[in-house]
């Protein structure tokens, strides 16, 4: 399974998400830390405690009666340290590690002149570090025998050293991400709108307007891929204008050898000249042909919105067919090259089928437009040859039947020029349907 899958469409999107699992893993590693160091603060806070109150008890039982220490050293222990009075010591000597000497030179400053030894002793409970410490101290009595404090404590309850709020850090937390969420999506929206600008560009492009450009700001790459784009479009443009250019001037320029030779032709015999002529009439509708190709595929008009219904409404008024009712769809493209496309389609149905029935849909966020009509239709192995130039479905060169080959091949450049497609199906039992697609205008 592709892991892209689950991921969004958008750059945009996925750039937040980004950003979201970043400042996630952050954070959590922020409260592991804490936690962390909360713990380390807490057994030094213990330590602390129990320093504090072995302090306070060791004076205490010097200055009560001999009958009284008992009682005040079973109200000292408690269930996390137990505290006795015998006459021998729980420890032999101070441990010889840091942490338990640096505490007996502590408790030696509170209570100096007094045999002191300490222990401190680590221990896992789950997955806490836990700190005990053992204490023997010998009380300073006038009377009586000798007598050693001896205290064993391990690590209080947690209750015991409350830490802060969690419900507040928490909410710190949460208002600090949306606030950096707010921010990056800003940052990021901005950082992407010139990708978005270049993408309607190229669907622009794609629709055969060659006028469009695109703003060359923002980053570096976004400039260099703008600055590319606007090259590229000039460059097409300047292309497509020689070529339109190089066409009409062929065409126009064979019309002058052509109507010479007609001339001299038309002195010959009748009978010797009637084949040439009929050659030479279908040489002229090749070179107006590709006069009118140059004049039809061309970009001299800029795109505009446009309704398609009235379009196709004159067309069929003044070629033939019935547009049938239905909604307005509109687009936006070149008002006289797309009357041209139409204009070829529907002359085509009318001369092969008859009265050819002419329809607007929306679907899927494009406009379909389907010409219908009942004509002999066109042999399944040749309807992808139909648009190639000087390509007729009508197999003979008879200028009163058909004319240059050239109807289909300008639709489908027209359309094509303007991101659509143009397809042909044959009807049952019999017909051609032409479906042209478009997109619709947003």
């Amino acid at each position: 399974m592709n892991p892209g899958a689950y991921l969004p469409r958008g750059l945009a999107a996925r750039f937040v998400l980004l950003l979201t699992a970043a400042l996630l893993a952050a954070n959590l590693a922020a409260l592991v830390l804490l936690a962390v160091q909360r713990e380390r603060l807490d057994r030094q806070a213990r330590l602390t405690l129990e320093v504090e109150r072995v302090a306070a008890l060791v004076p205490a039982l010097e200055s009560l009666a001999p009958d009284r220490r008992a009682s005040l050293v079973a109200e000292a222990s408690r269930r996390s340290a137990r505290v006795t009075l015998s006459q021998r010591p729980s420890l032999r000597e101070t441990a010889l590690d840091a942490r338990s000497e640096d505490l007996a030179a502590r408790l030696q400053e509170t209570l100096p002149g007094r045999d002191i030894r300490v222990r401190v002793i680590d221990r896992r409970e789950g997955f806490r570090q836990a700190r005990a410490i053992a204490v023997s101290i010998r009380l300073n009595t006038l009377a009586g025998p000798r007598l050693w404090l001896n205290l064993r404590s391990a690590s209080p309850p947690r209750e015991t050293f409350p830490g802060p709020n969690e419900g507040l850090l928490m909410l710190g937390l949460g208002l600090s991400l949306l606030a950096v969420l707010g921010v990056g999506t800003l940052f990021i929206s901005r950082l992407t709108r010139p990708l978005r600008e270049l993408a309607r560009a190229a669907r622009a492009a794609g629709r055969g307007d060659r006028a469009v450009r695109v703003p060359e700001g923002g980053a570096r790459e976004m400039r260099d891929a703008a600055s590319a784009f606007n090259d590229m479009q000039a460059r097409i443009e300047q292309f497509e204008t020689e070529r339109m250019r190089l066409l009409a001037a062929v065409g126009h320029d064979l019309r002058t050898p052509i109507t010479s030779l007609r001339l001299r032709v038309e002195m010959l015999d009748e009978e010797e000249a009637a084949p040439m002529i009929r050659t030479l009439e279908e040489m002229t509708v090749m070179a107006n042909g590709l006069i009118a190709y140059a004049k039809g595929t061309g970009d001299a008009e800029h795109p505009v919105e446009l309704a398609l219904r009235p379009l196709l409404a004159r067309l069929t008024e003044t070629l033939g067919g019935r547009l049938s009712p239905g909604r307005e769809v509109s687009i936006k493209g070149r008002p006289v090259a797309l009357g041209r496309a139409f204009g070829n389609l529907i002359d085509n149905a009318t001369r092969y089928g008859g009265d050819p029935e002419v329809r607007v849909r929306q679907e899927d966020g494009d406009a379909v437009v389907t010409i219908e009509d009942d004509g002999p239709g066109i042999p399944e192995d040749r309807i992808s040859d139909m648009f190639e130039p000087f390509t007729r479905g009508e197999p003979s060169r008879n200028t009163d039947t058909g004319g240059a080959g050239l109807g289909l091949s300008i639709a489908r450049a027209i359309i094509a020029g303007h991101g659509g497609t143009l397809t042909l199906e044959n009807r049952s039992p019999r017909g051609l349907i032409a479906t042209v697609r478009l997109s619709a205008a947003e």
